[in-house]
């Protein structure tokens, strides 16, 4: 079986500024002053291999590194220390709807962000009508991104996603987007890539989640690994850990 993540000896470390200057201003009126940094180990010697065809979820505290994994394993960051191997087409689910262009309809970004995924003009013609009726924003066409919600956007950026034809999917909190329904559509796309022997990582807070569509799980705690396993147990040693 192939190992399309491979992972050894992972770090990244911040430099977080103790001051805060947003301004040309505020650098000029300090530029004597030099500026003192504190360091922030987001993560910290983390070793793991991922199978193909392994859909792995991976649980922690907010700030324990889980989106700093999924960032360095897309290429988004770069180790501190240690390495980062993969093998194959990646499509990240990160931080859902960043990318579109405020002054752009819904139509005017499905096709520029179609296209940065890789799809030709004709597989957007294609796909065009099914990405819409996903995103359930048929009446929305038309209007500028800048007057969706937050919740509109991270449809739409999903409904795109997903039409990559990728060999791993990268998954960051991806199925608290919308309501009960658009969630279940976005639960059978996820089965779906698991028939198909996709890899996936999903980084989720829901345990449900967790145990009905993972094959394995990793626990990150404080940015390091401390466990990893069958979804249910790590579900359950993740659980203990809060009540401790």
């Amino acid at each position: 079986m192939s190992t399309p993540i491979h992972i050894q000896n992972l770090s990244k470390t911040f430099k977080l500024p103790h001051e805060r200057r947003d301004t040309l201003k505020e650098n000029l009126l300090k530029i004597a002053k030099k500026r003192t940094y504190e360091e922030f180990h987001a993560l910290k010697d983390v070793s793991l291999n991922i199978q193909k065809g392994d859909f792995v979820g991976i649980v922690g505290r907010n700030g324990s590194g889980k989106t700093t994994l999924l960032k360095l394993i897309a290429g988004i960051y770069r180790p501190s220390e240690g390495t980062v191997k993969v093998d194959g087409k990646i499509a990240p689910f990160l931080e859902l709807g960043i990318g579109f262009q405020p002054e752009l309809t819904a139509r005017e970004n499905i096709v520029v962000n179609a296209t940065l995924l890789g799809l030709t003009r004709a597989q957007i013609k294609e796909k065009f009508d099914e990405i819409v009726s996903f995103a359930e924003i048929e009446n929305f066409l038309d209007l500028k991104i800048k007057n969706f919600s937050a919740g509109m956007k991270a449809r739409l950026a999903f409904s795109i996603a997903k039409e990559a034809d990728a060999d791993i999917y990268l998954c960051d909190e991806v199925l608290a987007v919308g309501d009960e329904g658009f969630q279940k559509k976005c639960m059978a796309v996820f089965e779906k890539w698991k028939k198909e022997g996709k890899t996936i990582l999903l980084v989720t807070h829901n345990s449900d989640q967790i145990r009905d569509l993972c094959t394995k799980a990793f626990f990150l705690k404080q940015g390091q690994l401390v466990a990893g396993g069958s979804p249910a147990e790590i579900v359950d040693q993740y659980h203990q850990s809060l009540a401790l």
